[in-house]
This record gives C-alpha cells, structure tokens and sequence, in this order.
C-alpha cells in the first residue's frame, strides 16, 4: 500500500548573495518564499491521506437498547490493507464517502488479525461520521485509511510464565480491542489467572454479550461492571477501578500482566494501583 511521506526534515538553503531582506524581517525574500512553499506542500501532503474504498457486508445493533452498532467491511479487494493489520489494538481512520464536512472517525479494530474483513463497534453520535456508520446498510461503501499504531506490545507479557496473570480492563467501546486480542489469542488457558473487567452502564448497553462463553472456553473470567445497575443486577456495581481495587486477590504481581483500554481516569487509576503494587510498568499495556 503506498504511504503519503510528509515533509519533516528541515531545508539547508543558503541565502541568495542577491537577495534582500524587508524591513522588518530577518531572513531574505526567496528563502521566506520557499519555506512558506514547502509548508503549503507539507500541508497537502498531510491532508492526501490513502484511502481505500470497501463495501459494508453486514450490520446490525450490538447492545440490547441499540446505542451500539456493529458492522463489517469486506476486504476482498483490498488485500494489502488487510495484511498491514498485524496486531490487536491497531486502528484506523473510517468515513462516509459524500460525507466530506464531517471529520473521519478513529475506530479500532475489533475483530483479529488474519481475517478477510474488518469489524468495528461504533458508538452513535449526532452529526458525526459516528452516527452516517451507524445508519449504513450491507453494500453501502465506506473509506479506509491506513492502519495506525502498534497494537498492544504483548511480547512484555509472553510467554505465559512472564505473567501468569493478565488482568484486562475496557469501559465502553474500548470493549473493541480487548475482544481483538481476546479471540486472536495470548495462552489465556496457559496462565493461572486471566480476567476481564468489563465496564458499562448497564447490560442493556454491554457489547458482545452473545460472545462471552466463547471467551470463557479460552480460558478467562469474564467480571461485568455496572454503573447504572438495576435492582435485579446481582454482580459488581460502580466503576471498574473501583471493582478492582476493592477485592484485587493478585497472587503474585511480580508475573501480573495488565491491558487496559478505556476512559483515561479508570486507566491512570488501574495502572498507578498496579504499580504501586509492585507490577513492572513495562507489563501494563495500552494501544496508544
């Protein structure tokens, strides 16, 4: 896939002997012309980002009440970006052809790598490209930009004997790379304590909930959190952190592992718990 280059080094031009400086100005005429040119140029080139078109091949509500949409976009003719999806965690930038005043979105990858199409979870929101994704249907096409980021660094964390505790924490959507990671694989069945806390309002607005005893098979606990709870809900109740702290029961934080993505309180308050407890750094990971 061609990548765009943008202009970062800088220019080593020395000054016309002939050219003359404005009143006003330190540097002379033609050389002020050139940078200006080639921030002009830098800036096209920021904004011509490689898009690859690809049709929707399904879509559907992923939460009971419909607050979140799931679709899938076939990547059958876009080959090379398929394969530059390599890790869990990595995202990408998503739009709504004809939809050119609304800002591309950021969405991770919620479905694994290795497979022919992308999966995303997306979140409604009024007059973003959020809400034009949520509306599309099977054949509408949408844009793809280039894969981002590295993903979660889980060699910090492999093989299973570096951490044979993993402890995943995701509030909302941030539901999308856990579940990347979850059926891509990281020997949850070859450690000792493998959970997931997973937070939402209610079960009304809990993702993947028709996914959880496949996830459980591979071997991890599966804690749902719940701020909004009803008084039938006889599970955790609150704030994941809070879930967490209250009852951790990690047996040694020496070999614990942690992979966080959500709401950035919930993960600075988790990762300074783990550290304070004697989790390497190195071994809590995010996407970002």
């Amino acid at each position: 896939m061609t990548a765009v280059a943008s202009i970062s080094a800088p220019l080593h031009l020395r000054p016309s002997p002939h050219a003359f400086t404005m009143p006003g100005t330190s540097s002379p005429l033609p050389f002020r012309r050139h940078r200006m040119r080639s921030r002009r140029v830098a800036a096209v080139q920021q904004d011509a980002a490689v898009w690859t078109p690809a049709p929707v091949s399904s879509s559907g509500s992923s939460s009971a009440d419909g607050s979140l949409v799931h679709i899938s976009v076939d990547l059958s003719d876009a080959a090379d970006l398929a394969v530059s999806y390599t890790a869990p965690g990595q995202y990408l930038l998503l739009r709504v052809p004809g939809e050119d005043d609304l800002k591309p979105a950021f969405m991770a990858i919620a479905s694994p790598p290795g497979g022919g199409a992308f999966e995303f979870l997306i979140k409604t929101l009024p007059g973003t490209t959020a809400e034009k994704l949520c509306g599309l249907r099977d054949g509408d096409v949408v844009e793809l930009g280039a894969i981002m980021g590295k993903g979660f660094p889980i060699d910090r964390i492999t093989p299973p004997d570096e951490a044979q505790t993993v402890l995943l924490f995701a509030t909302g959507t941030g539901i999308s790379p856990i579940r990347s990671l979850i059926e891509f694989g990281f020997g949850a069945n070859q450690r000792a304590d493998v959970r997931l806390y997973y937070g939402a309002r209610s079960l009304q607005t809990m993702a993947y909930q028709d996914k959880f005893l496949n996830w459980e098979s591979t071997g991890l606990k599966i804690i749902p959190v719940l701020s909004r709870a009803d008084d039938s809900w006889k599970g955790e109740r609150g704030y994941v952190q809070s879930a967490f702290l209250k009852s951790q029961h990690i047996a040694n934080h020496f070999s614990t592992g942690a992979v966080l993505c959500g709401q950035k309180q919930m993960t600075e308050e988790i990762t300074s718990a783990l550290v304070a407890d004697g989790v390497s750094r190195d071994k809590i990971l995010t996407n970002y």
